[in-house]
C-alpha cells in the first residue's frame, strides 16, 4: 500500500481547525511490508514564503479495523469506506499544480470546508507575493486581450473609412417625433422652422397690413347708409394700398386704419377691368410696406399665411396653411373670375383684399373669396396679375388692361377631343357665350385681333415665345403687356403654324371678364 501524504496537525493553523490529531501508532497495529505505520506525517517542503496548506489527500482504502474478543485482538476485513468527490476547485487545481509535486491523481478526494476557504484566501496571498499560478494565468491572457483590442480597432477603423468615403456619415440626421408627454433632445426641424417663418412674416408684414371702412353715403346720418370693412396692403410707402374691387366699389368715403392705430381717409385711385382689383391712395409717407413675391414660381403644398381683419373686428389676425391649387376659376353672383389661387388658410368675410403670403413674407396674391358651402376652401388672385396696375398708379397712370378682341375657350385633352383637334393646348378662337348669355363675334371686327388677320376657329399657342396651356392660361400671359404694345402671336391653323404680328388695345372698362 502506497503512502499518502497528510497535512500536520496544528491547532493555531487555521487550515487544520477542527480536525483530530494523528495518533502515533501503538506497537503491534498493522503497518505496511516495510514496517512503517498506514498514515504517516511528511513535512512540507522548506520555501522562502508561507505556502498555502495543499489539498489533504485520502487513501482510496480504509486501514485494517481491530476487533477484540475478550483479551485478544484479531484482525478482521476493513469496511467498505464510501468517499465523497465534488467538483475540484480551479484555484487548488492551479496552486497544486505549480506549487507541489505531481502526486499519483487518487480515485477519489476529499477537502473539508473550513480548508477550502483557507486555501483559497492563502492562494491569494502566494500569487501576489511569490508569482504563483495565477500571475503566471495573466500572462496568457494579457496578450490575447491586447490582440482582441488591437483587431477590434482596425476594425472599428476600416469601418469608419469606409463610410466617409461613401458620405453616410454627412447626412443630416432625421427629425425623431418624441411620444406625447416625452421630451427628447432630437430636434424636429419642419416644425420649428414653419412656426418661426409664421412669426417672423407677421412682425414683418403686419404693419402694412391696413383695415379699410367703408360708408356708401357721405351722409352719416342717413339711415340707408351701408357699411363696410374690408383689408388691404401697402405696397408702396407714399400711401399706395391694394385691395379687392368689391371692398370699395360704390362706396363714398372709405376710412384706412394703420395697425399702430393712425388713421387716414383714403380714396379710390382706380378700379381693374380685368378682375376684383383695386388700388387706394392716402395722403402719408414713410409707410411700412410688403415685399412683392413671384406667383409663377409658387408649389403646390407650400406654406401660405394669410392677414387681414375677418369679419371686420379682429384686425391683423394671422392665419396659415397651404397652396391647395393654381389655376382656379369660380362664378361670382357678379362675374367669373379666372386663374386663381386656392388655399386651405382660413379666410372670412373681412379678409377680402388682404395679402396672402409665402413663408418669406412676400405677398402672392390678394385674397377675394371663399367657397360658401365649404371649409378650408379660399381664392385668392395671384399678385403677378396685380403687378402690372400697381406699376400704373405709382406712375400716375390710369389703369388699363391690355385687349385683343376675341371670344375663345382654354384647350384640355378632353375638350380637344370633343373638337377633333390635333393639339390639347392654347386658345381656340370660337363663338361663345358672355356672361349674360348673348352670342357674340368670335373676333370682335375693327379690333387688335381682327386686324392682324386672326380668324375663328384658329389656336392662340404663344405669346412672345411663351406658350398658351392650363398652367399658363392666355388671359394671364396677357397681362405682362401693356396696352399699345406690339407682341407674336403663335397661331396654329388648318395643322399650319404661322405667327402675326399683333398691337395690344386697352380693355374697355365695362367689358366683363
Amino acid at each position: 500500500m502506497n503512502e499518502r501524504p497528510t497535512e500536520p496537525y496544528d491547532p493555531a493553523d487555521p487550515a487544520t481547525a477542527g480536525e483530530a490529531p494523528v495518533t502515533p501508532p501503538t506497537p503491534g497495529a498493522p503497518s505496511t511490508p516495510s514496517g512503517q505505520p498506514i498514515i504517516s506525517s511528511v513535512p512540507p517542503p522548506a520555501s522562502t514564503t508561507p505556502a498555502a496548506p495543499p489539498p489533504v489527500y485520502v487513501a482510496p482504502t480504509a486501514p485494517a479495523v481491530v476487533s477484540t474478543t475478550g483479551d485478544s485482538a484479531t484482525p478482521v476485513d476493513p469496511a467498505p469506506f464510501a468517499a465523497f468527490s465534488p467538483e475540484p476547485d480551479r484555484v487548488d487545481r492551479d496552486r497544486a499544480t505549480w506549487q507541489t509535486p505531481v502526486q499519483p491523481t487518487p480515485e477519489a478526494w476529499f477537502e473539508p470546508a473550513a480548508a477550502a476557504a483557507t486555501v483559497s484566501a492563502s492562494t491569494a496571498t502566494t500569487s501576489a507575493g511569490s508569482g504563483g499560478g495565477r500571475r503566471r494565468g495573466g500572462g496568457i491572457i494579457v496578450p490575447v486581450f491586447a490582440a482582441a483590442l488591437i483587431s477590434a480597432m482596425l476594425a472599428s477603423s476600416g469601418t469608419y473609412l469606409v463610410l466617409r468615403a461613401s458620405g453616410a456619415l454627412d447626412q443630416p440626421a432625421a427629425a425623431v417625433s418624441a411620444p406625447i408627454g416625452q421630451t427628447t433632445g432630437v430636434t424636429q426641424p419642419i416644425r420649428i422652422d414653419e412656426s418661426s417663418a409664421i412669426i417672423a412674416v407677421a412682425a414683418k408684414v403686419g404693419p402694412a397690413v391696413v383695415r379699410i371702412v367703408t360708408s356708401a353715403s357721405a351722409n352719416p346720418n342717413d339711415p340707408t347708409a351701408t357699411e363696410g370693412i374690408g383689408s388691404g396692403i401697402i405696397y408702396d410707402k407714399n400711401g399706395w394700398i391694394l385691395t379687392n374691387r368689391h371692398v370699395v366699389s360704390g362706396s363714398d368715403t372709405l376710412q384706412v386704419e394703420l395697425k399702430d392705430g393712425r388713421r387716414f381717409e383714403g380714396k379710390i385711385y382706380g378700379i381693374d377691368t380685368l378682375t376684383d382689383l383695386a388700388i387706394v391712395k392716402i395722403e402719408a409717407t414713410d409707410l411700412p410696406t410688403a415685399a412683392l413675391g413671384d406667383s409663377s414660381a409658387l408649389k403646390v403644398g407650400e406654406t401660405t399665411i394669410a392677414i387681414g381683419s375677418p369679419l371686420g373686428t379682429y384686425s391683423n389676425t394671422v392665419t396659415s396653411g397651404i397652396l391647395s391649387a393654381t389655376g382656379r376659376t369660380i362664378e361670382t353672383d357678379t362675374d367669373t373670375i379666372n386663374n386663381l389661387l386656392q388655399t386651405d388658410t382660413a379666410i372670412n368675410p373681412g379678409n377680402s383684399g388682404g395679402p396672402l403670403l409665402d413663408a418669406g413674407g412676400n405677398v402672392i396674391g390678394i385674397n377675394t373669396a371663399i367657397a360658401a358651402n365649404a371649409n378650408g376652401i379660399g381664392f385668392a388672385i395671384p399678385i403677378n396679375i396685380a403687378k402690372p396696375i400697381m406699376e400704373q398708379a405709382v406712375a400716375g397712370q390710369k389703369l388699363a388692361r391690355p385687349y385683343l378682341g376675341i371670344r375663345y375657350e382654354m384647350l384640355d385633352v378632353q375638350r380637344a377631343g370633343e373638337l377633333h383637334l390635333s393639339v390639347t393646348d392654347g386658345a381656340y378662337i370660337d363663338v361663345t357665350q358672355d356672361a349674360s348669355g348673348q352670342a357674340g363675334d368670335a373676333v370682335v371686327p375693327g379690333q387688335p385681333a381682327d386686324k392682324a388677320g386672326i380668324k375663328a376657329g384658329d389656336i392662340i399657342v404663344s405669346i412672345e415665345g411663351q406658350a398658351i396651356d392650363t398652367e399658363h392660361p392666355l388671359d394671364s400671359v396677357l397681362t405682362q403687356f401693356a396696352p399699345g404694345r406690339t407682341v407674336t402671336v403663335g397661331l396654329l391653323r388648318n395643322g399650319q403654324k404661322l405667327e402675326v404680328q399683333v398691337t395690344l388695345g386697352t380693355r374697355p372698362a365695362d367689358l366683363t371678364p
